[in-house]
C-alpha cells in the first residue's frame, strides 16, 4: 500500500498535478523579538501577498481575544480583498484579569518598553518576513486607546491609525485615573493633549492620519472622549477643530479636519465596533459581544482614508470617499489643496469656475479615478 502511494504520487507530479495549496489562515508567530510586554502575536497573511503591501495590526478590547477579533471585525475578508496583511496582539490575563490592554500603565506606554514596545515588534517582523513598507494600527476600546498609544509613541512607524471607542494618549496612568478617564471623561485643551504626544516621541515628520469612531450611547467609555480625541489628534496635526467636510456616510455623521483627522458618530450605538456583516466591498465582518451591527463597516472606511484600499476588482464602486465644490481658491483656503495643486487647477478650470474634487484617501484630485490632479 505504501509503495502505491508513492507510486501514485510520483505519476501525479510527472503528470503536473500538484495538491492544492493550503488558504491563507490566522497563525500565530514566535520569537518576533525581546517581547517585553508579554504579548502573543497572530497574523493573517493572504496566499501570495507581494512585497511592500501594508500591514494593519489590529487590537481587540477586553474580555476579547485575537481570533474573535480578527473573524468579528471583518479585517481578515479585507486583507483578501485589498492584499495586506494583518497582525493581531493578543494580550494576556497575567498581564491584566481582563485582558485589555494596559493603555494606562506608563510602563506599557513609553516608546522602548512594555506592551507597545511588543507590538511595534510584531511591526518589525512583518516587515522582515513579508516585506511591508508601511504600518496601520486600530482597536477597540482598550485596544483603542491603545492605538493611541502606538501612534503617539511611534508615529515614524505608524503612517495612520483608527480609534475605536477609545480614549486619547496620556489621559491616565493608573487604575484609577483611567476608570474617571473613560467615565466621565477629562477635559483638556486642545494644545494640552497635543503637547501629550509630542512628549512622547521626538518626532519632526509628518503625523499619522487618524480615524476616530464612537457611539453616542456608548455608557462605558464616554462620548466626550471622541471630542478629546479630535481636539488632541487635530492640534498634532497642526489643523483647527471645525470640519472642513461635514457630511453623511452610510447614514452616519462624518467630520474631516484638515484632511489628516476624521470622526465618525455613530448614531445610537452601544460600546462596540461598527460591521455591516455581508459579501459586499464596502461590508465586513459579524455581530457580537462588542461587535455592533449598524450597518458600517468601521474596518473598511478607516482603509479608504488610509489610502490603502484597493477597491478595484468592485464593479463600478468609485475609489473616492466624498467629494466637495468651489473654486479654486474656495479649495485652497479650505487646505484640499497646496499652492502647486491650485495653480495646476487655476490654470485647467479658471480660478472662478466651481471645481468638483475628490476625497481619495487623505487626498483630494480633480480627478474621480483618483489620479492626482
Amino acid at each position: 500500500m505504501f509503495r502505491r502511494a508513492v507510486l501514485l504520487a510520483i505519476v501525479l507530479a510527472l503528470m503536473g498535478f500538484s495538491p492544492p495549496a493550503q488558504a491563507a489562515s490566522l497563525q500565530e508567530v514566535t520569537g518576533f523579538g525581546s517581547n517585553p510586554g508579554n504579548l502573543r502575536m497572530f497574523r493573517y497573511a493572504p496566499d501570495g501577498l507581494p512585497a511592500g503591501r501594508p500591514v494593519v495590526v489590529a487590537l481587540h478590547g477586553c474580555t476579547q481575544n485575537a481570533t474573535g477579533y480578527a473573524s468579528g471585525t471583518g479585517w481578515m475578508k479585507l486583507a483578501d480583498q485589498w492584499r495586506v496583511a494583518v497582525v493581531f496582539p493578543q494580550q494576556s490575563s497575567a498581564n491584566n484579569a481582563n485582558s485589555c490592554f494596559n493603555w494606562f500603565e506608563p510602563a506599557d506606554t513609553r516608546r522602548g518598553s512594555g506592551e507597545a514596545l511588543s507590538v511595534k515588534q510584531m511591526v518589525d517582523r512583518t516587515k522582515a518576513d513579508l516585506g511591508s513598507s508601511s504600518a496601520y494600527v486600530t482597536g477597540l476600546s482598550a485596544g483603542g486607546a491603545m492605538s493611541a498609544v502606538m501612534l503617539a509613541a511611534y508615529p515614524d512607524v505608524f503612517a495612520g491609525g483608527g480609534i475605536v471607542a477609545g480614549l486619547p494618549y496620556g489621559c491616565a496612568t493608573t487604575t484609577v485615573t483611567a476608570f474617571s478617564c473613560m467615565n466621565p471623561g477629562t477635559d483638556l485643551t486642545p494644545a494640552q493633549w497635543g503637547d501629550k504626544v509630542r512628549a512622547a516621541a521626538d518626532h519632526t515628520g509628518a503625523h499619522p492620519l487618524v480615524s476616530i469612531w464612537h457611539g453616542t450611547a456608548d455608557t462605558t467609555v464616554a462620548p466626550r472622549n471622541a471630542t478629546e480625541l479630535v481636539e488632541q489628534w487635530t492640534n498634532v496635526a497642526g489643523t483647527d477643530q471645525t470640519p472642513d467636510v461635514t457630511d453623511t456616510v452610510a447614514g452616519q455623521r462624518h467630520r474631516v479636519y484638515g484632511g489628516k483627522v476624521e470622526y465618525y458618530e455613530i448614531s445610537g450605538m452601544g460600546h462596540g465596533q461598527p460591521v455591516d456583516p455581508g459579501t459586499g466591498t464596502t461590508q465586513c465582518g459579524a455581530a457580537g459581544a462588542y461587535l455592533l451591527d449598524v450597518n458600517i463597516c468601521a474596518a473598511y472606511y478607516m482603509g479608504r482614508f488610509w489610502g490603502i484600499a484597493d477597491d478595484s476588482s468592485g464593479p463600478g464602486t468609485p475609489t473616492y470617499s466624498d467629494t466637495a465644490v468651489g473654486t479654486a481658491t474656495d479649495h485652497y483656503v479650505a487646505g484640499r489643496v497646496d499652492v502647486t495643486e491650485y495653480n495646476a487647477l487655476g490654470a485647467r478650470y479658471g480660478y472662478t469656475a466651481p471645481i468638483t474634487l475628490y476625497l481619495c484617501g487623505a487626498n483630494w484630485t480633480d480627478k474621480p479615478d483618483c489620479a492626482p490632479i
